[in-house]
């Protein structure tokens, strides 16, 4: 019966949706079932990396309440037959490949005992006459010596050759391994988490429908787009895609698709302003979470006391009879375990303290006794550390002695004046007001505090404090899956955490999507936005006589459009990948798509130098520009060219222009203020002239810095 309660109360539950942050994302998991008598149920599938302080759990339907949830981890040990194909493979290609090993390592012997074999002759006896060596026993082992090194070479060469491919498959097994999805278990132990959920307010057996929210490190995003339009035309589509990487160890599979540029850590508390009181000092509010001991706590512990400490086991040298390893003491007797109204056991053996100890409270007045909080650390100015052992726990220090600028003055100048009178000069610094004792966030998690047991100093007994246990397999899994953040971008890819500046926007997918858990890019289709466009071609002669073919794109849309690499598809036919800049609500950015070849322009220039004035004490640079446009494409276009103009602050320097040509209305990065623009609409297979240019009148005692005679 109990076997099967707890088979009822376990709830598979699903992933129904995921919003993706700048880093990390929030998974949201709907489950559905009956309510058991003890109104308790486990929702299983989360995985193990999910954040216990981010857990959230309401009810969808069923009329029931949440009143408590938490994240337990869970682990299950499979039997080798059960793992999946990719880790059998690979055990596989490493036996292999070590069995290959051990058999080209018996091959080397070989060969190394068969050269070893050497002709040694007998040796000569003082009285023996002189025999004659046997030259055809001595070619006949050499015979022997070279075929069988021949065959054994051969042999070694072929292991060579299959060693060479085992390791290549091993190598292949292990890329495929690795690149794997997360959510698939390859190791004999399976690491999961799973949501326990207490309910009321819903009678037993009653259907309720329940969704828990957790937030999960390992996935981050960037925007890339997909431009489509047709010559001519003053309006296109933009694609707005994602590209999505998530190693969480979970799949998203049919899942909606959320997108945010905002930061899932950032904090979202409000900042709160005390009033500033004038009169009685008046006691601090108690903080949450405290809670007055039970009366007579400290003589719970008086049977324990008096009965003594239980004897410790000697240390044997030899092996422990319970089978330990030799030379290590037997493990201590655990304390008695405690357990408190609420649940909580007190083993103190259950979790090791996370930090030592805190000293108790200042004083029974000062703040409630719920919970044992360490001593407010103020310090006056000027007032010297004090060691712990210096002055009772929790008592304020008397702030050390200060002297003045004027006492500090007469000691310089000699000790002029007397030590009783320079104590008059002492002026002590306020002390500030001592901090509210208040439990931290590590306190406030009730599921991790542990009772310490009897074994405790006695300000520690029968009191919660924060546990914590050292989990490897979780700390494993969280690096692996914060690897993610490591990834190499796309090109022209951009963090959205940097190009959406000081505003989030979120982005909702029109459709479900599957995203594995495998640490590497997917694209994902989030919707079409429509946006207006227009084509210009922008030159810039001075520096390069080619024309360069842009587009003016202006976002009709409420949302921003953020920085990534968008593809260039004009009349079906794809033109480039080029980088998008930020697109704010209603704002117009210009996007480079590379040289036009049908438009061409030639610039040329010339320079006269005169004197003007009564005196000739005028020089005179005129420069004159003359510029040339042909269009060779069907259709007409609109050029912009641009020149530039010196400047100066000098007022001996003065610069007169002459052209058609305009200054940008606002300058700015693309328009410095020497900036001039011509605007010429050019029609099919036409042409345009364009001329202008400036004078500089300088002193003539004076002369431009690099030269007068420059374009």
């Amino acid at each position: 019966m109990a076997a099967q309660t707890a088979t009822a109360d376990r709830w598979e539950s699903v992933l129904d949706s995921v919003v993706v942050y700048a880093s990390g994302a929030l998974c949201r998991r709907r489950a559905r079932g009956t309510v058991p008598a003890d109104g308790r149920v486990r929702l299983t599938g989360l995985p193990r990396v999910a954040d216990a302080g981010s857990l959230r759990a309401s009810v969808l339907s069923g009329g029931a309440r949440v009143t408590a949830a938490r994240l337990e981890p869970e682990a299950e040990v499979r039997s080798r037959s059960d793992l999946p194909e990719l880790r059998r493979r690979v055990e596989r290609a490493r036996d292999a490949a070590e069995a290959l090993r051990q058999r080209a390592a018996r091959q080397e012997a070989r060969i190394a005992e068969i050269s070893a074999v050497r002709a040694v002759p007998p040796p000569l006896q003082a009285d023996e006459p002189h025999r004659r060596t046997p030259a055809d026993a001595w070619l006949q082992l050499a015979d022997f010596v070279d075929e069988r090194l021949a065959d054994l070479h051969g042999r070694a060469a072929g292991l060579a050759e299959e060693l060479r491919l085992a390791e290549h498959e091993l190598v292949l097994a292990e890329d495929a391994l690795a690149r794997a999805s997360s959510a698939v278990a390859v190791g004999p132990v399976t690491l999961g988490s799973s949501a326990v959920v207490t309910l009321e307010g819903a009678a037993e057996g009653a259907e309720v429908e329940l969704e828990v929210e957790y937030g999960v490190p390992g996935a981050v995003w960037v925007p890339t787009y997909r431009l489509t339009y047709r010559q001519g035309e003053g309006s296109g589509t933009l694609l707005l895609r994602a590209q999505l990487a998530q190693r969480t160890g979970e799949d998203w599979s049919g899942v909606r698709i959320g997108l945010s540029t905002a930061d899932l850590q950032r904090r979202t508390d409000l900042p709160q302003l005390r009033s500033l009181r004038i009169g009685r000092r008046q006691a601090a509010p108690a903080a949450s979470g405290w809670r007055e001991p039970p009366a007579g706590l400290g003589d719970l512990f008086t049977g324990y006391d008096a009965a003594g400490r239980p004897p410790q086991p000697r240390v044997s040298r030899g092996r422990p009879a319970g089978g330990g390893r030799p030379g290590r003491s037997a493990r201590p007797a655990a304390a008695p375990d405690v357990t408190l109204a609420g649940g909580l056991t007190g083993a103190e053996t259950a979790l090791p303290f996370a930090a030592p100890p805190p000293p108790p409270p200042p004083s029974p007045a000062a703040a409630p006794q719920g919970f044992p909080m360490p001593a407010p650390a103020v310090q006056a100015y000027g007032t010297a550390p004090q060691s712990p052992g210096a002055m009772p726990p929790g008592a304020m220090p008397p702030p050390a002695p200060v002297a003045s600028a004027r006492g500090m003055r007469a000691r310089a100048g000699g000790g002029a004046r007397s030590a009783p009178a320079a104590a008059f000069d002492v002026a002590p610094e306020p002390v500030a007001p001592p901090v509210p004792p208040g439990p931290s966030q590590a306190q406030l998690d009730y599921a991790g505090l542990v009772l310490d047991g009897p074994d405790r100093p006695a300000h520690r007994r029968g009191l919660l404090f924060p546990g914590a246990v050292h989990d490897p397999a979780a700390t494993e899994s969280r690096n692996l899956a914060e690897s993610v953040a490591g990834l190499a971008l796309p090109a022209h890819a951009v963090r959205p955490r940097v190009s959406a500046g000081s505003f989030d926007q979120r982005y909702d997918a029109a459709a479900r999507a599957d995203v594995p858990s495998d640490g590497t890019w997917h694209t994902v289709t989030v919707g079409e936005v429509p946006v207006s466009l227009r084509t210009e071609y922008v030159c810039v002669p001075a520096v390069e006589e080619a024309v360069y073919g842009t587009l003016v794109l202006t976002n009709a849309t409420a949302s921003a459009l953020l920085a990534g690499p968008v593809e260039v598809t004009v009349d079906g036919d794809f033109l480039l990948t080029a980088a998008l800049p930020t697109l704010a609500a209603g704002g117009a950015r210009r996007v480079g798509l590379g040289q036009a070849e049908a438009v061409r322009v030639a610039r040329r220039t010339e320079m006269r130098e005169s004197t003007a004035g009564m005196l000739n004490n005028t020089t005179v640079l005129d420069h004159r520009i003359h510029v040339e446009l042909a269009n060779r494409l069907p259709h007409p276009v609109t050029v912009e060219v641009r020149e530039r103009v010196p400047v100066s602050a000098d007022q001996d320097v003065r610069i007169e222009e002459r052209g058609t040509w305009s200054a940008p209305d606002r300058p700015s990065d693309a328009y410095p203020p020497s900036t001039r623009r011509w605007r010429v609409e050019l029609p099919a297979d036409g042409t345009a002239e364009l001329d202008g240019g400036y004078e500089i009148r300088i002193p003539a005692g004076k002369a431009v810095v690099g030269g007068n005679r420059r374009s």
